[in-house]
């Protein structure tokens, strides 16, 4: 890659689909807007238990799409920003970054705590972060896989272009 390819990180977590689900039309967005912009830029979708320091260290941009588990960040997207944040810290400061977050109700202590952590890095929220509501409050509805809706996947993927426009 030369110096001017950007990179944007999608990181994910999901156990019953909804933030996969966003994740892919942000990254499928974002893919499309590079397209049609002819760039070159590298744009991946990552688990967040595969992400290595080097691809974050070389990361443009960060894209985080986690569930809220008992009104905070799922346990494997909460061990992502374990593993990395000393070692981030003071090394990627003011990088954009954007977040979808999945819930059954409000999302909104799941969102808080990510943006405390991206506040310690000094990132800077470009893209507003969205929460994709699945209505799920049964413990059937909890468990089970989820489906997006039309319009949830389109303000997914409205988030994921606009970052990497922001390239």
């Amino acid at each position: 890659m030369d110096a001017n390819t950007k990179t944007l990180l999608v990181i994910w977590h999901s156990r019953t689909n909804a933030a996969k689900l966003a994740a892919q039309a942000a990254f499928d967005a974002a893919c499309k807007i590079r397209q049609e912009l002819g760039q070159q830029d590298q744009i991946l979708m990552l688990y967040a238990s595969e992400v290595r320091l080097e691809q974050l260290l070389q990361a443009d941009a960060y894209l985080f799409c986690a569930p809220e588990n008992l009104a905070s960040l799922s346990g494997a997207m909460k061990e992502f920003f374990d593993r990395f944040y000393y070692d981030l810290l003071g090394n990627i400061e003011g990088r954009p970054y954007s977040a979808i977050i999945t819930a059954g109700s409000d999302g909104q202590g799941a969102l808080r705590q990510l943006q405390r952590i991206c506040t310690g890095w000094r990132l800077n929220e470009k893209v507003v972060p969205i929460i994709l509501n699945t209505a799920s409050q049964t413990k059937e509805e909890i468990l089970a896989p989820k489906t997006l809706t039309a319009e949830q996947l389109a303000q997914a993927a409205e988030v994921g272009g606009t970052l990497y426009a922001w390239l």
